[in-house]
């Protein structure tokens, strides 16, 4: 029997999110219902929603979300009707990377997540009227009152926490934090460079101020923002629309550089400068990310001195050990996420993006009634 939920739908590229009545499949064995009680709203949302990306429209999307457990498929184990879960991105689990504790490197992460919009085995989790919708994004496809989800989407967590305060991890916060602490592995008196103050990069601050690292910049052009990033950790900062960026991290480094970098604002100009400002054996980790086919000019000498570039996808994070983790350190108040997050009712969700898009809020953080 189907369940009838209320879902915001994106009708085509570039239309608004609509609430309206959806219906939900059968749960398969390996799927377990959530009722939604918070959702971020995500940069990555919002590119599929305006058609940069061939996700199958008219559909659900939605990767953030937090709730609780329902009802669970006969193969789900160690998840239970009742359970607080956070959700985050699914893989096939078989594969090498998944194998090997890197399922954000899985062999079919792209059509389980992000473009697929139907289960593995290609049938629909949304449908309306009768027509199959794209659904099943990230697992989950959360904007919605309740959702099914792919078992390894869900990750239990402490109940003694707030939905609202975590529903980020399952993306952003997990991209920033595992920027810093599976790659760039900051070392004792360490310079961290992050590029844009948004919620990844403030939480690449969060992470590094939790590292050995005794010298943290962030960069952004909104001065409120950069305000933040100081209160959240940040030793230093650099208004990017005020000064040269390579003299200002030269000025501040005593000429050195940057151990590491994060670069979260997907402009490949930002790219270019952040590899120039890397000291020697420096690491730049791409986590922005500009359209599909996007190539960006580095000098090659300029990386001989042992620079690396590596690209990045959600923290490379296993989340059944990483996420419960950065719940722990949430309601410690040592990862003060909070300080990012501004709520709305679901039925405001065109606010919202409206907000987001305007840089009026850091982190929208969607909430069920």
């Amino acid at each position: 029997m189907s369940i009838t939920t209320r879902a915001a739908v994106v009708e085509s590229g570039g239309a608004p999110f609509v609430l309206s009545d959806v219906e939900l499949a059968e749960p398969a064995p390996t799927e377990a219902l959530v009722r939604l009680v918070a959702a971020g709203l995500c940069h990555t949302d919002l590119g599929v929603a305006s058609g940069g990306l061939p996700f199958p429209l008219p559909g659900v999307l939605g990767h953030e979300g937090a709730g609780v457990v329902e009802a669970v498929g006969s193969a789900v184990t160690g998840i239970e009707p009742g359970d607080h879960v956070v959700l985050s991105f699914t893989s096939c689990g078989g594969c090498r990377n998944c194998r090997d504790g890197h399922p954000a490197y899985c062999v079919a992460w792209l059509p389980l997540n992000l473009l697929g919009g139907r289960r593995a085995d290609g049938t629909a989790t949304i449908s309306r009227d009768g027509t199959e919708l794209g659904g099943h994004f990230f697992g989950q496809s959360s904007f919605a009152e309740r959702a099914l989800v792919d078992q390894r989407s869900l990750v239990k967590v402490d109940p003694d926490v707030p939905l609202e305060s975590i529903a980020p991890l399952g993306c952003g916060v997990q991209t920033g934090v595992g920027a810093v602490w599976n790659v760039l592995k900051p070392g004792t008196g360490s310079t961290v460079l992050v590029l844009g103050a948004g919620a990844v990069g403030l939480s690449a601050v969060m992470a590094a101020a939790l590292t050995p690292a005794t010298r943290i910049i962030a960069v952004d052009r909104v001065g409120e923002r950069l305000a933040l990033a100081k209160e959240l950790g940040a030793t230093d900062t650099i208004n990017a629309g005020e000064a040269d960026l390579g003299e200002a991290v030269a000025r501040i480094t005593d000429g050195q550089g940057a151990d590491g970098v994060v670069e979260t604002t997907g402009s490949v100009a930002v790219l270019r400068q952040g590899v120039d400002a890397l000291a020697q054996r420096g690491t730049l980790v791409v986590v922005g990310a500009p359209p599909f086919g996007t190539e960006v000019a580095l000098d090659v000498n300029g990386l001989l001195p042992g620079k690396r570039v590596v690209g990045l996808t959600l923290g490379d994070a296993e989340t059944q050990t990483f996420i419960p983790a950065l719940v722990e350190l949430v309601k410690a108040g040592r990862l003060p996420v909070d300080r990012l997050i501004s709520t709305y009712p679901f039925a405001d969700i065109d606010q919202a993006v409206r907000d987001m898009g305007a840089g009026k809020t850091i982190k929208p953080v969607l909430t069920f009634g």
